[in-house]
């Protein structure tokens, strides 16, 4: 989960209020979208990337709980608050939901649970400017599916969970049957499904497989000489073009990675970076 999820997951549970950036003007480490949740009891989830920023949030929060009225505040650039300035040179727009709709919220929470998009309507005053944000869009968290065997998958295995990535290993030989896909596989449209054999025989059933599902990302590693065989089988198998574009081969973003370590680190890397180009808000 990411900290805007755990955002949602904090104010959809609770009492939070919840703040959400709705316009950047400039740039900003957080996109429009961001969102900090504070809870009464001075639980915070989220980040807006500055410390005092957070922190000014949350004091605004607790008046806005207080007042029970929805906030618009402007911060950095053309900001009112003359005595808090952000590094960045930007502005930001924020508004604080002092009491959100918590059925809309645990719906939204719920959908990500369940890995389906959901979205929920911004509290924005009648006069806010109307390039801002107005429904925040929420998409699940990439997910692996690691289909091998080796250190390569020990490797991005571990990586990925110490990012706290979901990653679903299922191994040649144990919990995979050559030529055979396991009626339980499932890759949604947030889920990247890597191939990582050395013994390429293993491939050709789940390639197959995974090119028939809404997989983001499909990946496989091996050299020049096995990606030339594995496109003319899946060829031969009736595959096209069109989705033999879809598998990452070369995988990852460093050529010619040698160590499994680094293999992990490139592959991963890749996976985040397309499944950010997914998100909503940019």
């Amino acid at each position: 989960m990411s900290g805007d999820h755990d955002a949602l997951f904090l104010a959809a549970e609770g009492d939070a209020a919840l703040c959400t950036i709705v316009g950047i003007d400039g740039s900003f480490s957080r996109r429009v979208g961001a969102q900090l949740a504070v809870a009464r009891d001075g639980t915070v989830a989220g980040d807006l990337a500055d410390n005092c920023l957070n922190a000014e949030l949350a004091n605004q929060a607790a008046e806005a709980v207080a007042d029970g009225a929805v906030r618009m505040l402007r911060y950095g650039k053309g900001s009112p608050f003359i005595d808090f300035r952000l590094p960045c040179g930007s502005g930001l727009d924020i508004v604080i939901d002092p009491n959100p709709d918590r059925s809309s919220l645990a719906a939204a929470a719920a959908s990500v649970e369940a890995r389906q998009e959901s979205s929920l309507a911004l509290p924005l005053p009648a006069d806010t400017d109307p390039g801002f944000l107005a429904t925040r869009r929420y998409i699940p968290p990439v997910r692996l599916l690691v289909l091998g065997a080796g250190a390569e998958c020990t490797a991005l295995v571990d990586l990925a969970r110490t990012q706290g990535i979901a990653a679903d290993w299922r191994e040649a030989g144990n919990g995979l049957a050559l030529d055979k896909v396991p009626n339980d596989l499932a890759a949604d449209p947030w889920t990247a499904v890597l191939l990582l054999f050395h013994d390429h025989e293993w491939e050709h059933a789940l390639l197959k497989w995974a090119l028939s599902t809404d997989a983001f990302y499909i990946g496989a590693q091996g050299g020049a000489p096995a990606r030339v065989e594995r496109l003319a089988r899946l060829r031969a198998a009736g595959l096209g073009d069109d989705q033999l574009t879809r598998i990452n081969s070369p995988i990852g973003l460093i050529p010619r990675a040698r160590d499994p370590q680094v293999l992990a680190l490139s592959v991963l890397a890749d996976v985040v970076g397309a499944h950010e180009a997914l998100h909503p808000h940019r």
